[in-house]
């Protein structure tokens, strides 16, 4: 097996010091993650651009964590799982939809749920919804904008989870309370 390093800002390359910088000031610590990203730095911009991004869409946080823990789930991240499982009890959303996109199972709220489906549509069908997917997604009360910022949010998706299953990025023990694997969402 291919071992990747998790850097530290002092082992990280150049480019990527002043990310790792930036991302110990706002998390407190540098998510292995992106430690592991560090290797290249143009990965680790690319992905804290996205998120920054990400987090302009008129989504609320909840729905961003539907898609991203949604996707995480379908690409069976662990990592990932665990990391924003964290980051939504933290940001307030709600439990019982954590345990919903943790689990597999419906969302109690229809709106959350027809996000919660449509993402996983875009996942599974690697963007090719067929028109009643996107008709019953928008019926649901999203609109065309929210449909292209759900491929938004599974574009940062595919870069996280790739990279953690190409390391196999360690759980940061600020996540491990919320260890997961796919057998809890296959028991759902």
């Amino acid at each position: 097996m291919t071992t990747f390093t998790t850097h530290a800002i002092e082992t990280a390359p150049e480019g990527a010091k002043p990310l790792l910088e930036g991302a110990k000031t706002g998390f407190g610590f540098i998510p292995n993650l992106l430690g592991t990203m560090a290797e290249a730095p143009a990965m680790l911009e690319g992905y804290m651009t996205l998120s920054g991004i990400f987090e302009k869409t008129d989504l609320s946080e909840a729905e961003r964590q539907i898609i991203l823990m949604t996707n995480n789930r379908l690409n069976g991240c662990t990592y990932c799982m665990a990391a924003h499982t964290s980051i939504s009890q933290r940001t307030g959303v709600p439990a019982d939809v954590i345990e919903a996109l943790r689990t597999n199972t419906p969302i109690a709220d229809a709106k959350l749920e027809a996000l919660r489906t449509f993402a996983a549509v875009i996942n599974e069908t690697r963007g090719w919804p067929q028109d009643t997917d996107i008709q019953v997604f928008l019926s649901g009360g999203y609109t065309k904008q929210t449909v292209l910022e759900v491929v938004l949010g599974t574009a940062l998706k595919v870069m996280s989870n790739y990279s953690n299953h190409i390391a196999h990025t360690d759980v940061d023990t600020e996540f491990a309370t919320n260890a997961w694997s796919p057998d809890i969402a296959n028991a759902g």
